[in-house]
C-alpha cells in the first residue's frame, strides 16, 4: 500500500528522482536501469519520466551513453516541484468537500484536517532531494 495522499504516479516519480539524486555527478541512468532500480514497470516509468522532463526537473539524452539525470542539483528540487510536475495537487482540501472551509467557516473535521495540510506544506515545500541519504541509501526492498 502506498499512502493515502500520494497516487502511484507520484510515488513512482519520487522513486525515480530519489535514485537519480543518488547518482555521482555527471552520471546518467538509461530507462532499463532506472526501471530496475526503482521497481517501476518500464512503460509506466516512461510516462512518469516524460512529465519530469517536461517540468525541467530531469534531463533526457538519447543514444549511446545517454539516459536520465537531474537537470538541477538535488538541493534545488523540492518535493512540491516533483508533485506538481506529476499533476498532484499539494492540498488536502476540505474533508467534507466544501468549497469554503476555514477557521471562520469550518467543517466538522477542520481542526484536524488543517493540521494535516500544514504538515503537507511543511513536507513538500521544506524538503529537497538533497535531504536524502548518500547513494548507499536503499532503493530496493526485499521481495
Amino acid at each position: 500500500m502506498h499512502g493515502m495522499l500520494l497516487n502511484l504516479t507520484a510515488v513512482y516519480g519520487l522513486r525515480a528522482l530519489a535514485v537519480l539524486a543518488g547518482l555521482d555527478p555527471g552520471a546518467s541512468l538509461n530507462a532499463a536501469a532506472l526501471a530496475e532500480r526503482t521497481g517501476v514497470p518500464r512503460q509506466y516509468l516512461s510516462k512518469v519520466m516524460r512529465k519530469l522532463v517536461l517540468a525541467r526537473l530531469v534531463h533526457s539524452q538519447r543514444g549511446h551513453g545517454g539516459g536520465f539525470h537531474l537537470q538541477r542539483p538535488p538541493a534545488a528540487i523540492k518535493v512540491v516541484d516533483a508533485l506538481r510536475a506529476l499533476d498532484l495537487a499539494v492540498d488536502a482540501g476540505c474533508a467534507f468537500g466544501f468549497a469554503a472551509c476555514d477557521p471562520q467557516n469550518p467543517c466538522a473535521l477542520h481542526p484536524l484536517w488543517s493540521r494535516l495540510q500544514d504538515s503537507l506544506e511543511h513536507w513538500t515545500d521544506g524538503c529537497t532531494f538533497a535531504d536524502l541519504q548518500a547513494p548507499s541509501a536503499r532503493t530496493r526492498h526485499a521481495r
